[in-house]
């Protein structure tokens, strides 16, 4: 059977710690393109790799009618232009999250998927987690009883990334820590409680601790080498607020900066036969009552390699049609809710969805 022939546009870090090694552990793969604006990333790519050629206009690639799936791995302003060309083009996409940087961008994509018939997942990493997957499933059974709120936090000490490049600058990302890391934590919550529809929200951006760049002390820096001094901070680098949904409430607390040196990242399932805490990436602990007696226990199971199932599920689906818990109509959701969130801080009042 032919190789499904695949290119990766944007050669950065996730492209090579996630999409690239992966695509290049699926037997039926072939990588055909590598594609950068900065030529030094795609020709980096092709020697590491050993394998595909090394361009800088993506267009090429929407030319070959061999080329059947792509990554999109770009910073989040180009990831609707780019998706929606490749889709228009006939190509099957996977993009990485968040979806776009405003709602109104993943409307656009969510359009042209449908007009097109093609694939268009986000990376959503999380929907393919073993253990996401297992609360997923035990809520479903009604292990937890009724679920009726859940609590969210992704917080960290002094891990702003980039400072002054293009994960802190708002016309580039979009937003800073809730649009950055509150998507996969706000996912794992859709995902794992059915994709409730959201009522109302209400909550507030702040961006404190980065705005002084020359002054900003840190330990370390994520994608430090796309820090500028002279680039721009005009990004959220603490987050709260309150969600109602047709299913549970959601509270949550984010921050990329913040003056307590203690990391905190899981998410609280709450239920009224039991509940559960999920660690970020990691195990999850369940709390409940048998037999008149409080309990709680750690499950054991095999954790996956959420990143490889997410790949080979793309390929996968390319050719059987079916549609991943990823799809852009499901993913379109939590855009809507995070730009919500957005407007609630900026206007100052709760939005009603």
């Amino acid at each position: 059977m032919a190789k499904t022939k695949v290119a990766i546009i944007g050669c950065g870090t996730i492209a090579n710690s996630a999409h690239i090694p992966s695509y290049m552990n699926n037997k039926d793969v072939e990588i055909k393109y590598f594609c950068d604006i900065i030529p030094e990333r795609a020709k980096a790519a092709v020697e590491k790799y050993g394998c595909g050629t090394a361009i800088t206009d993506y267009k090429e690639i929407l030319a070959d009618p061999e080329v059947e799936a792509i990554s999109v791995c770009t910073p989040n302003k180009m990831h609707s232009i780019i998706s929606i060309d490749c889709l228009k083009a006939g190509k099957n996409v996977l993009c990485e999250k968040p979806a776009a940087r405003i709602y109104s961008e993943a409307v656009e994509m969510k359009k042209a998927q449908n007009e097109t018939g093609k694939v268009l997942n986000i990376g959503v990493v999380n929907r393919f987690n073993g253990a996401v997957n297992k609360i997923r499933e035990m809520i479903a059974n009604g292990d937890l009883g009724e679920v009726y709120h859940v609590y969210v936090s992704f917080r960290a000490h002094r891990s702003i990334p980039g400072l002054g490049g293009a994960f802190t600058t708002k016309e580039i990302a979009g937003g800073g820590v809730l649009i950055d890391w509150g998507v996969h934590y706000l996912d794992i919550v859709m995902f794992c409680t059915n994709d409730p529809t959201p009522k109302t929200v209400s909550a507030k951006a702040f961006s404190k601790l980065g705005v002084d760049m020359e002054n900003y002390v840190y330990e370390g820096m994520w994608a430090e080498n796309t820090k500028d001094l002279n680039g721009t901070y005009d990004v959220d680098d603490f987050v709260t607020g309150f969600v109602r949904t047709e299913g549970p409430t959601i509270t949550f607390n984010g921050a990329w900066a913040q003056n307590i040196g203690i990391a905190e990242g899981y998410i609280d399932f709450i239920g009224t036969k039991a509940g559960i805490r999920l660690n970020y990436g990691g195990d999850f602990t369940v709390w409940g009552t048998e037999d008149g007696k409080l309990t709680n226990c750690k499950p054991e199971f095999e954790h996956n390699n959420a990143f490889q199932t997410e790949i080979d599920s793309f390929i996968r689906c390319i050719k059987t049609g079916e549609k991943l818990p990823s799809h852009i109509d499901t993913v379109a959701v939590t855009a809507k809710m995070m730009q919500a969130m957005y407007d609630s801080s900026e206007t100052g009042k709760e939005i009603v969805l």
